[in-house]
């Protein structure tokens, strides 16, 4: 297959999902009726916490449909691109697929233009494609993420999050999203300090999803039986790096050892 050529006037530019709707490769999708919980897979918290030196995400590794467990180490949290990062919540099907078209619109752009988008044109660019999934939203095929990434023009972390129509809200500490997020979220608002460093925010991730997996039936808690533990990633000056299992299994270690010697006491 050639290549599609196109006029100056009609030009797509950087814009990879109008090159895909230019090239007839994307359309609408129509929803009559409302999906059943049950036919999907779902999946659920994440967070975003800024530190000294850039911004952590992390999800847990969970998905349900309906009242059962349907996948016991999904990945909910993705490269958009080397400084930057998307953690999803909601319908996992439209979600992945999301953040895979993402992911091609930020590398069409950066081969187009030969520089990066720009933080806040990436999170606005994201807004958009969550808006475009509204009408799958509103037959229950929702997708809630939270974006990060490191701004080099502001030598800092910024994350964001959206809701369902597309709306972007800059968070100036931390953020979370899916079913979990009230516990979560309390436990990073308690813990959350401005001059923390990586290694203690990680550690406050991994304590937040643990307490959230103690209240939502639908967030997964650490499994050292299986191996699974929590993704957690650090998006810095010097790009985005995921966290080994075997850190991530050291430190929830020693959160299940305090708790015990909590107990104890």
């Amino acid at each position: 297959m050639n290549l599609p050529i196109f006029s100056p006037h009609d030009d797509p530019g950087p814009d990879f999902a109008q090159l895909l709707r230019r090239s007839g490769f994307a359309h609408e999708i129509e929803f009559s009726g409302v999906v059943p919980v049950e036919d999907y897979r779902h999946g659920t918290t994440c967070v975003a916490i800024r530190f000294s030196e850039g911004v952590l995400l992390a999800g847990d590794r969970r998905a349900t449909s309906g009242n059962l467990i349907s996948h016991r180490s999904i990945e909910k949290v993705f490269p958009a691109d080397r400084l930057s990062g998307v953690a999803i919540a909601g319908a996992a099907g439209p979600a992945v697929e999301m953040v895979k078209l993402f992911q091609l619109q930020l590398e069409h752009y950066e081969k187009v233009e030969g520089t990066l988008l720009s933080l806040e044109g990436k999170a606005n660019q994201l807004g958009q494609m969550i808006r475009n999934n509204l009408p799958a939203a509103m037959q229950g095929l929702a997708v809630v993420p939270i974006f990060a990434g490191y701004d080099v023009t502001q030598s800092e972390g910024r994350l964001f999050e959206y809701d369902l129509t597309g709306g972007r809200y800059e968070e100036t500490e931390h953020a979370s999203t899916g079913s979990g997020s009230l516990h979560a979220g309390t436990v990073v608002k308690l813990g959350f300090r401005h001059d923390m460093t990586a290694a203690e925010v990680t550690d406050l991730a991994i304590k937040a999803l643990f307490e959230a997996a103690d209240e939502d039936s639908a967030t997964g808690g650490p499994d050292p039986i299986r191996g699974i533990y929590p993704v957690v990633a650090i998006i810095t000056a010097d790009g985005y790096a995921r966290l080994p299992d075997d850190d991530l299994a050291e430190r929830t270690a020693t959160l299940v050892e305090a708790r015990r010697q909590g107990q104890a006491d």
